[in-house]
């Protein structure tokens, strides 16, 4: 099944066509800075040229940066707090809506580095939050939110997320000490037999996992930033197993 996969984030809106069986994008997926502010009415409006671009008349896929329950929005840490509350599945038309790290890690669960691995696996995407995407034996568990944890007094996100590296200008080898003390943290609630690094520093791995030293092993998502499109397609064409 094809199905129109849109990644919405704290900087940018990106989509494109899958093919939910190979997870592949059909097409170069067009990105759209995210609007300020980032009301419901206007991110629907990107939502709308995205899928008007590729004129797109099938099942759609939308990811949110935030707890998402049953397609309505529970909380919106880097979007406008105006979400809170608002059936996003139905203002989107009737798309299946999904926290976004759910829908990357589904995508390296599926696709990526994840396949084929037992236990338990953390996909940590780094971007403007870290969000977080927790499997046991394949299965996800929904909305963790890890980036929230509490590391140091602050949120952990505000001390090792890639915009507090830009805000305070470190060096990747200074940033991953700071990425190194969050997993270390994780590493010890969840004891994970592999952790995958995803978000738009996948790319740049080979700058800062090297100084990252842990127990754990830890590898860089193999879909990087197509991650969320490719995973919420797979969601959207029904073959996602979560724990309730």
């Amino acid at each position: 099944m094809n199905v129109l996969g849109i990644d919405i984030g704290g900087s940018g809106i990106k989509g494109a066509p899958v093919d939910t069986e190979a997870g592949e994008l059909l097409e170069e997926r067009l990105r759209i800075p995210t609007p300020e502010p980032s009301s419901p009415d206007a991110v629907a409006g990107v939502v709308r040229t995205i899928t008007e671009h590729f004129g797109w008349t099938g099942p759609v896929g939308v990811t949110f940066p935030g707890v998402v329950v049953d397609g309505v929005i529970r909380s919106a840490a880097n979007v406008d707090r105006s979400w809170v509350g608002v059936d996003a599945a139905r203002l989107f038309g009737g798309a299946t809506v999904l926290n976004d790290a759910d829908a990357a890690g589904l995508a390296e669960v599926r696709f990526g580095e994840g396949k084929g691995h037992r236990g338990t696996i953390l996909v940590l995407t780094f971007g403007t939050g870290i969000g977080s995407a927790l499997f046991v034996d394949g299965t996800l568990v929904p909305n963790t939110e890890l980036g929230h944890l509490e590391l140091n007094g602050k949120e952990a996100e505000h001390h090792a997320s890639d915009r507090a590296r830009e805000k305070h200008d470190l060096g990747w080898d200074k940033w991953a000490e700071r990425v190194e003390e969050y997993l270390r943290h994780v590493e010890m609630l969840f004891t994970p037999s592999l952790i995958v690094i995803g978000g738009g520093v996948s790319k740049k791995a080979q700058k800062f996992l090297p100084h990252v030293h842990l127990a754990t092993p830890v590898v860089p998502a193999a879909l990087q930033n197509q991650a969320g499109i490719i995973g919420v397609a797979h969601a959207a064409a029904g073959r996602v197993q979560t724990v309730r």
